[in-house]
């Protein structure tokens, strides 16, 4: 029971965060916001930013494409990630 409030808190938090763009740009590093918008040239949007053990990863995605951004601004094109949608 506690696991399946536990999802539907996830759930809920990952649908409110989609809308709200402006907010997860705020919480970028600058080094994030400089390869972000690079990747924005090529149609890359802000999915969600991970905060896991210190690491604040941005995940970007354009199509079928998804990239992540460290912290320090380094960009990879091919993470071993699964998006669920």
């Amino acid at each position: 029971m506690a696991a399946a409030m536990q999802r539907e808190y996830l759930l809920e938090r990952r649908q409110e965060m989609l809308g709200d763009t402006d907010k997860l740009w705020e919480s970028l590093t600058l080094a994030q916001k400089f390869a972000a918008s690079s990747l924005a040239q090529f149609g890359y949007k802000l999915n969600f930013i991970r905060d896991f053990h210190d690491t604040h990863v941005a995940v970007l995605s354009c199509n079928d494409n998804i990239a992540t951004i460290s912290k320090s601004g380094e960009i990879n094109t091919d993470p071993k990630i699964k998006m669920r949608l």
